[in-house]
């Protein structure tokens, strides 16, 4: 799936923007132990991770976020669900119809495991007969890791509408952290339609 089309949407560099030096989960608590209220922000930032013990989700996954499912939630109809730890490719094959005009967001569930992932960013861009109609980038934030599962809704967008706007649609997907970390990237698809199926 990787190709250089996928790549040119990521998101651009900021030539202001240095990201954090990566530390271990175990110094980030060794820092500043005498702050109370640091030491009380760590602990809610980190969870069961705020022990310096390892969180550790999936012993053969070496990944630090490991992405779950993305659910679409869509007015009027039920969340519309793609599971991202099967076959990747079968998201492809199934498209779901999407309503013109309708109004959707969408729920990324994701896992933090090992370390803590700094500047998590969902980033997709939208194709329609291979041309790219559409980038979104949505930064998710810093997260440390837990044993349970974490999200993050992006805001409240429109489904385009008219009879241009309706037919298939690939969106090819990634999930990406400050230090160019590619947690997963995977490809699906949509119809918008003028009413439901």
């Amino acid at each position: 799936m990787a190709d250089d089309k996928h790549d040119t949407d990521l998101p651009e560099d900021d030539p202001n923007y240095r990201a954090p030096a990566e530390k271990a989960l175990k110094e980030i608590l060794e820092t500043d132990k005498e702050d109370e209220s640091l030491q009380k922000y760590k602990a809610a930032l980190l969870g069961d991770g705020a022990t310096g013990s390892a969180i550790i989700i999936d012993e053969k996954d070496p990944r630090k976020v490991i992405p779950k499912v993305l659910i679409l939630k869509v007015d009027g109809r039920g969340d519309v669900e793609l599971d991202l730890t099967g076959d990747l490719g079968k998201l492809k094959e199934k498209p779901f119809t999407i309503k013109e005009g309708v109004s959707y967001q969408m729920e990324i569930v994701f896992y933090v495991q090992r370390e803590i992932v700094a500047g998590l960013k969902y980033v997709q861009g939208t194709y329609r007969k291979g041309i790219r109609v559409d980038k979104d980038s949505w930064m998710i934030g810093s997260y440390g890791p837990k044993k349970e599962s974490q999200s993050y809704t992006t805001p409240a967008d429109e489904a385009p509408s008219g009879m241009i706007a309706r037919g298939s649609y690939t969106v090819k997907s990634t999930f990406i952290d400050d230090d160019k970390t590619e947690h997963l990237k995977w490809e699906w698809t949509f119809d918008i339609k003028k009413d439901w199926d």
